[in-house]
């Protein structure tokens, strides 16, 4: 008996037909190596049948979760285990049901009795039943071997292979026996990382080949485990005059049963390599639609074939190395430390390619719900674009409930330092920025970083008459970008390289300027670019650091001049372009603190070091705050008022300015002297609203009383004129900012920070645009004090 079909099974368990009763030498087993933790656990029992084994397994203490997609089998369960407490029966087919109903937190053991053979997916539901596996936690599989099974109902054991598969990646393996059954406890990880591998030398001059990636509707890629022990594509030699589209097809047709059209297959990428001194050409043929059913007409070269999700792509084992290139080809990153390849892209006009599960659908809506609820995207429009563009397309190496982790940045790119280079940013401070762009339907927007989620979101903003231009100076993530836009797109972006500071090549940039433009990444400073490629009255949203803060800065162009009109916190990945900038720093007590001056030179600090190591100087400002509280705006007033102004950067814990280990603190400079902004707990409490903290200043040296006085000040100004207005919200100031080489009589008063290519105007309430104190000609801050 091999059933294939979910209604075989209705039939089966309405005829009152069972599974094999759980034999005692099972139950002692469970009981032995898989018992419920102290205070209970919670089991999840796949494929459970009529409920037996999920009866026992709440015997045992488990709180337990039943599953099976047969009504009937769940009807029975019911019935006959209707006295049994601690069981939840659900309705549920593991390979092609959203997951949403199982525990969120996981479970401390997963069972698959009598089961495991008739999924069709078998390493993609193992993996992901192992990733719900909670710390110490076992999945069990429980299965008939073909050793022991007659011929004739093969279909429902496993073979040795199968077995040695099964349990590949896992930390421990522990093969028991349950009256002929094999018993197979794995704990640890579910997988083991992704290598490319090779098969035997050839005898050809050269080769050429074609190679088949296909997705099913959920967007899974189809792969083939081979008898030689790896994954595969389909695909394989053209024949006689055969172009590459058409082998592909051909070859799919072949080895999985599956259906195309040469008109669906579309050659993206050729691969150049040699291989045991062969040289090896293979093209990469994308299908973007199919039909029949999936079989494996040819089980002396393939053990099966299965649809894999694109994040398990990192930690599947052995693949063939050309399959391994040609799926990073498709999905640039989906495999992590491939050998680099000679590949040739194709400017194909390729669909793009439907699919996806419904857990992605369920996740994105419940992101959208949160950015909305937030307040972070009150326009229709932007709530629109996060209901309907797919992010997890533009991450296919994260899982969906990363992906859709509206919080959560995404890093796509690293150095060789593994340091941030490129990434997807939280979808709350995408959606904020793009509100900020005050978007119209068929506007032309420029963007700076690429990645395509970003870009795709604007695009759906600004409707089909739209377009955005996105700009990165990394060819790889160009590169990626156009993949992922050509597989998931509307055909309304254009990625292109070029060092965005530089702005859009001429060539892209339209009559009058963009209607908008967005950076991606930290920016020191304002390229004139963006000003001048911008339409008057356009808006600009950038990452600008202030002092070493970065906060997303929303300008209006009015002719030469930039007016700020909203900030939001935030951080982004470094400029990598010419207007990359060190920032200056001084290490102090052989590396124990930096001070790090963001805007402008270093101050000299000589003697410095001598005095840290003698007596601290403390100030009380009086200025409290509960848990919770926003205070960035201290740190930006702080930042444009104080002549001196650096961050002092701890490196270890317990040095002598209690500073925690990679925390900072604002921080001002004086002759051998220091003074810094922290605070200490006042109030104590169980609630975090009984809790409580008071702003400390702390200072060293000869001028550090003077220092901290001057540093308590300001904080207590912010308190008074900045922290809380009518509405008991912090008040952003009035900043415009000015072309570099505006005179300062033409700037009007305000605290003025000049950087490289701009000049910023800030104006605080309170303030009148006067410091508490003349900056010397070394600071970077200082006053401006002409007429608007």
């Amino acid at each position: 008996m091999t059933y294939t079909a979910r209604d075989q099974w209705e039939k089966h368990f309405s005829d009152g037909k069972n599974f094999r009763q759980v034999g005692e030498r099972e139950r002692e087993l469970l009981a032995e190596h898989t018992s419920a933790p102290d205070g209970g656990g919670r089991a999840l029992d796949v494929g459970c049948g009529t409920g037996e084994l999920a009866a026992y397994l709440a015997w045992l203490g488990y709180t337990v979760d039943a599953c099976d997609f047969a009504d009937s089998a769940l009807a029975r369960a019911r019935e006959e285990h209707a006295d049994v407490e601690g069981v939840r029966w659900l309705r549920m087919d593991i390979e092609r049901d959203d997951p949403a109903p199982l525990h969120e937190d996981g479970y401390d053991l997963v069972v698959m009795r009598l089961m495991y053979p008739f999924v069709r997916d078998r390493e993609r539901v193992l993996h992901g039943l192992g990733e719900r596996l909670r710390e110490g936690g076992a999945l069990v599989v429980i299965t008939p071997v073909a050793a022991n099974t007659p011929a004739q109902r093969r279909g429902i054991a496993l073979d040795e292979e199968e077995i040695a598969v099964l349990g590949a990646g896992w930390e421990t393996v522990e093969r028991l026996d349950a009256d002929g059954l094999a018993f197979l406890v794995l704990r640890g990880p579910c997988h083991t990382g992704t290598r490319d591998v090779e098969k035997g030398p050839t005898t050809g001059h050269a080769l050429t080949g074609a190679l088949a990636v296909v997705t099913d509707d959920a967007g899974r890629v189809l792969l083939g485990r081979s008898r030689r022990g790896m994954l595969e594509l389909p695909g394989g030699k053209p024949s006689g005059r055969e172009g590459f589209a058409v082998a592909a097809v051909r070859e799919l047709a072949e080895e999985t049963g599956l259906i195309a059209d040469p008109a669906d297959a579309y050659v993206v990428t050729m691969l150049g390599d040699d291989i045991h001194g062969v040289p090896r050409l293979t093209a990469v043929v994308r299908i973007t639609a199919w039909s029949g059913t999936l079989s494996n007409p040819e089980p002396d070269k393939f053990a099966r074939w299965e649809f894999v999700d694109l994040y398990a792509l990192a930690c599947v084992g052995a693949v063939f190395a050309p399959a391994a290139q040609a799926l990073d080809a498709v999905w640039p990153g989906v495999i992590p430390g491939l050998p680099p390849v000679v590949s040739y892209p194709l400017a194909v006009e390729q669909p793009p390619v439907p699919g996806e599960p419904a857990e992605a659908v369920r996740l994105r809506q419940a992101m959208a719900q949160t950015v909305i609820d937030g307040g972070w995207a009150p326009s229709e429009a932007v709530q629109g674009a996060l209901r309907s563009v797919p992010r997890h397309r533009f991450v296919p190496e994260a899982a969906l409930a990363t992906a859709y982790d509206g919080d959560r940045a995404i890093i796509t790119r690293r150095d060789q330092t593994g340091a941030a280079t490129s990434s997807v940013s939280a979808a709350w401070l995408q959606a904020d920025m793009i509100e900020g762009l005050c978007l119209k339907p068929g506007a032309i927007v420029f963007e700076a970083g690429s990645g395509g989620y970003n870009a795709e979101l604007i695009a759906h903003v600004t409707g089909p008459d739209g377009r955005v231009v996105t700009v990165d100076i990394d060819p790889w993530v160009v590169h990626r970008t156009r993949r992922l836009l050509t597989e998931v797109g509307k055909g309304r972006v254009t990625a292109t390289e070029a060092d965005a500071a530089l702005g859009a090549p001429a060539h892209l940039v339209p009559r009058g300027g963009y209607d908008a433009s967005v950076i991606t990444y930290n920016c020191s400073d304002i390229s004139p670019a963006w000003r001048e490629q911008l339409a008057d009255g356009g808006r600009l949203v950038l990452p600008l650091e202030i002092g070493g803060y970065t906060r997303a800065i929303t300008f209006e162009r009015r002719g030469e001049v930039l007016h700020a009109r909203r900030f939001t916190h935030c951080g982004f990945v470094p400029d990598q372009g010419q207007q990359a900038r060190a920032v200056p720093g001084v290490p102090l007590l052989d590396g124990e603190l930096t001070l790090r001056f963001d805007d402008g030179a270093a101050a000299d600090t000589k003697g410095l070091e001598e005095e840290l190591r003698g007596r601290r100087h403390e100030v009380a400002t009086g200025i409290t705050m509960g848990s919770g509280v926003y205070f960035g705006s201290l740190q930006l007033y702080a930042a444009t008022t104080l002549s001196g102004f650096c961050r002092l950067h701890a490196h270890q814990d317990g040095g002598v300015t209690a500073i925690e280990k990679d925390h900072d603190a604002p921080a001002i400079v004086g002759d051998a002297s220091l003074a810094y902004l922290t605070y200490i707990q006042t109030r104590h409490g169980e609630r975090p609203e009984d809790k409580e903290w008071e702003w400390l200043v702390h200072a060293f040296g000869e001028q550090g009383p003077q220092l901290a006085e001057q540093l308590a000040a300001t904080v207590q100004a912010w308190d008074r004129h900045v922290r809380a207005d009518v509405n008991d919200r912090h008040a952003d100031p009035v900043l415009i900012v000015y072309p570099a080489g505006t005179p300062d009589h033409l700037l009007p008063a305000g605290d003025l920070l000049d950087k490289e290519r701009s000049r910023l105007v800030f104006r605080w309430p309170g303030r009148n645009g006067h410091l508490p104190a003349p900056a010397r000609p070394t600071d970077t801050v200082g006053t401006a004090t002409g007429e608007a």
